[in-house]
């Protein structure tokens, strides 16, 4: 990989942590979605997966009370991990092409309902917290999407900003620990990608750490609209991979 490249890969590594740590997700899509404009995207996710997980590390540490949202949520989080081994069997077998389609399409209604006012009100249940675990890991097995249905459903319970970010974050970092795994046995993590991962770490913690801050100065309705404005340009970034 030339020089150029690797400045390339780096700026993205911190415009998609900045990113991450403001709104508290979209650290691998955005990544992926910039990375395909000048690397092959079989090249591209392994270089993401090892500072995907730094990042979701370092903004559940930022957000804090991470015991109290893992006993809370647990059912949520088990059930997340047979969704993702069974998306990930479905893929080996099918195209992603469409179920990114309609993921990207829905993403990017819901983004513009919750910009438009829509609001959804829903109450915790263990029964619903499994059903949501085993649909999200589905869907990211099935499309490497991690945010859809986890994300409007958290956003529709009573939480905190903070507890939000945590919850996500910790659903974030078990997928991406399996999909490491996953990745290393299919001899895609070479010593090249481990050396630029590694090197990419610097880039993603200065990253986290400025939009940590400017999330701490964002009022809760605005920083809920910006993440509605972020699932929306996710979604449309679905749409158009689908297509290419």
């Amino acid at each position: 990989m030339d020089l150029s490249t690797l400045a390339l890969v780096f700026a993205t590594f911190f415009f998609a942590a900045f990113l991450k740590g403001t709104a508290g997700l979209g650290f691998a899509t955005t990544c992926l979605g910039i990375m395909a404009a000048f690397l092959d995207v079989r090249q591209a996710i392994p270089l993401v997966i090892i500072p995907s997980v730094l990042s979701n590390a370092l903004v559940m540490i930022d957000a804090g009370g991470f015991l109290p949202i893992l006993r809370r949520f647990k059912f949520m989080f088990l059930a997340t991990l047979p969704g993702l081994l069974i998306g990930l069997w479905l893929l080996g077998g099918s195209s992603s092409a469409t179920p990114r389609l309609v993921l990207g399409t829905a993403m990017f209604l819901y983004g513009g309902w919750g910009l438009w006012g829509g609001t959804l009100q829903l109450v915790q249940r263990p029964l619903l917290d499994i059903a949501v675990g085993v649909v999200t890991g589905l869907v990211n097995g099935l499309t490497g999407s991690q945010i859809m249905p986890i994300l409007p459903y958290l956003m529709s319970l009573d939480i905190s900003k903070d507890e939000l970010v945590q919850a996500i974050n910790t659903s974030f970092t078990l997928s991406s620990v399996i999909m490491l795994v996953g990745l290393n046995r299919l001899g895609m993590v070479s010593m090249e990608v481990l050396a630029i991962s590694v090197a990419g770490l610097v880039p993603v913690f200065l990253g986290i750490l400025v939009g940590s801050k400017v999330r701490r100065w964002l009022p809760e309705p605005t920083y809920r609209r910006m993440v509605f404005a972020l699932i929306g340009l996710l979604g449309l970034g679905l749409i158009l991979r689908a297509f290419l």
